[in-house]
């Protein structure tokens, strides 16, 4: 019988990381005490310490909008063209 993967909710990943960083434990007791394997603690500390900078960099507010604006404008024109497409195909089928 094959074995199934377990997933951990992030709740419980963030608990764990937290735990790492303040390092009053060691992995070993960490990963006993929540029922995790002892690399796991080490790999969401370590991405937890990565992801913590982006937390308190301020996020540009016009940089994000301007590329979905982009996109709903192509997606517009697409749908634009679309529907010209279409309405010649149906002249051009009454002419024949």
């Amino acid at each position: 019988m094959p074995r199934t993967r377990k997933n951990h909710p992030p709740a419980l990943k963030a608990k764990v990381a937290v735990e790492a960083i303040k390092a009053q434990r060691t992995t070993t007791e960490i990963a006993q005490l929540y029922g995790v394997h002892p690399n796991l603690v080490g790999s969401w500390e370590k991405l937890a310490l990565e992801l913590l900078p982006e937390l308190f960099t301020p996020k540009s507010s016009t940089s994000r909008p301007v590329v979905d604006d982009e996109k709903q404008e192509r997606y517009r024109q697409i749908g634009q063209m679309k529907v010209e497409m279409d309405f010649l195909k149906k002249t051009v089928g009454q002419l024949d």
